[in-house]
């Protein structure tokens, strides 16, 4: 029996669970971030086009704390005093920086690679999500040791000649520091061919960070839509991120609608929120 995975085939299911008479909005209101142990969280990329206090009140409205942080919102180029009080502001908003990046490390030089892990530290990121190439991977390994803060290795899809899939970062990753690991992205894992689902399986503890996001084609990249309108199926996804186990976060990833996220982001966290009310019950 196929099962709909889409916004209206899951709700459809869910129907008739006990106690699921609860409205989207009640739900969005009433459960709980970390329900199922993982973290629902938000890709400040997804708030590029707003400087960094309009997407600070973007990520109030959205009622998650955690978020792993783009450039654009703690800029490389600023001084340390100025990251610093940048950290503040997430900080004093009681937000949660669990990472930041995606960070580009296409150098294979030990004192660029320090460069982001001294960003990182002042602000305050115990992660970097990056994209490194095979030929750097030791000197990225020796920096995560010396600052003792995680590299999750994000994958880009089929476009990627480093990284194209999960299992190619699981792959580069073998007997490196338990820090060194995966970042999956979602979206970029279906179009290279992966099933996001045993991917969580297969990686275990190396699943450091996680971006989701939803296609309505698993092999065209522009055809991202709001979380449960697609083809990704995302019940099946946090079953499996709750049945290994998985402390991290799930990072929402909104890369369409730039200049107007928020309907769509509201939404994608509504449904999710309905999927792990739909687990948990």
């Amino acid at each position: 029996m196929k099962i709909d995975t889409t916004r209206r085939g899951f709700f459809g299911a869910a129907a008739g669970f006990a106690g699921f008479a609860a409205t989207v909005g009640r739900l969005s209101a009433e459960i709980d971030n970390e329900a199922l142990g993982f973290k629902l969280g938000i890709a400040t990329y997804s708030f590029r086009s707003f400087p960094r206090a309009e997407a600070i009140k973007m990520i109030l409205d959205l009622q998650t704390p955690f978020v792993s942080v783009k450039e654009v919102h703690l800029p490389y180029k600023d001084s340390p005093e100025d990251l610093e009080k940048g950290r503040k502001e997430f900080e004093a908003a009681g937000i949660k920086i669990m990472s930041g990046g995606n960070i580009s490390l296409s150098k294979n030089d030990d004192a660029d690679i320090k460069k982001y892990f001294e960003y990182a530290k002042t602000c305050g990121m115990p992660m970097i999500v990056c994209a490194p190439t095979h030929e750097n991977l030791k000197k990225l390994e020796a920096a995560v040791k010396e600052y003792n803060i995680k590299a999750a290795i994000h994958n880009h899809g089929p476009e990627d000649k480093h990284f194209p899939s999960p299992e190619s970062v699981l792959e580069a990753v073998k007997g490196l520091d338990p820090r060194v690991g995966l970042c999956m992205d979602c979206g970029h894992s279906e179009r290279a061919g992966s099933d996001p689902v045993k991917v969580v399986g297969l990686a275990g503890p190396r699943l450091l960070d996680m971006h989701i996001k939803d296609l309505r084609s698993l092999t065209d990249k522009g055809s991202q839509c709001d979380v449960g309108d697609g083809k990704i199926p995302i019940p099946a996804l946090f079953k499996a991120l709750h049945k290994h186990g998985y402390k991290g976060c799930v990072n929402l990833e909104y890369e369409i609608n730039a200049k107007a996220p928020m309907p769509g982001m509201q939404r994608s966290f509504s449904y999710m929120r309905g999927v792990m009310a739909g687990i948990k019950a």
